[in-house]
């Protein structure tokens, strides 16, 4: 796949920096195909990245196999709004207008091939610590008159310690959970950012 050994005309080996031939040709016809080295899968944040995609490329997929409606792409693109901006904020930004124009399409079918592109390649960048805190920081907001000033404190402190490398993602999603299920907004509650795949996988357990 990718990192392939390079080799000179004469035959001689070079470094790893190449992408193999049949790997080459498929990124280039499916761009949107979710594709990681398989020694790569052993960091947990590539790991937990590459599964995302997975689930999101299926539900796009499913999305078209039930019937496109821009009912159901806006109903899909507005699941994926925190996960987009955790994941690539100047793809987030670029991919909303983009989406706004939907009423100009009149080939349904046409505009998804184009969005299941920008989708796939935002999601191709792992969330990095700095864009979750930013979403955390976000969803946070939501909560700024449910909660009391200990709450808010508490997690503003969580959010905060995971920001700092002290505490992994997962305490700060799981506050959030609690306080949603206490204080519910179905905006949030539609949110594919809280579990992109069944929570059951673990996947972000390892992540620091």
């Amino acid at each position: 796949m990718e990192r392939v050994r390079l080799y000179d005309e004469k035959g001689n080996r070079g470094r790893k920096a190449g992408t193999g031939l049949f790997t080459a040709a498929m990124m280039d016809k499916y761009p949107w195909l979710p594709i990681e080295e398989d020694g790569r899968l052993h960091d947990p944040v590539l790991r937990e990245n590459f599964i995302a995609r997975i689930f999101a490329l299926h539900e796009l997929n499913a999305l078209r196999a039930q019937g496109l409606s821009r009912h159901s792409l806006l109903a899909f693109h507005s699941r994926y709004k925190l996960q987009l901006l955790a994941h690539h904020q100047a793809g987030y930004r670029e991919i909303g207008p983009f989406v706004a124009r939907l009423h100009e399409w009149d080939d349904l079918d046409a505009f998804f091939v184009r969005y299941r592109e920008k989708l796939m390649a935002i999601l191709r960048h792992p969330a990095s610590r700095k864009n979750h805190t930013n979403v955390l920081m976000h969803i946070q907001g939501y909560f700024h008159r449910a909660l009391n000033s200990r709450q808010r404190a508490e997690l503003r402190e969580v959010i905060l310690g995971y920001r700092a490398g002290r505490l992994p993602i997962l305490a700060p999603l799981t506050l959030l959970k609690h306080y949603l299920a206490e204080h519910p907004d179905d905006y949030l509650r539609s949110q594919n950012y809280f579990e992109p795949y069944p929570d059951t996988l673990g996947l972000r357990l390892a992540i620091t």
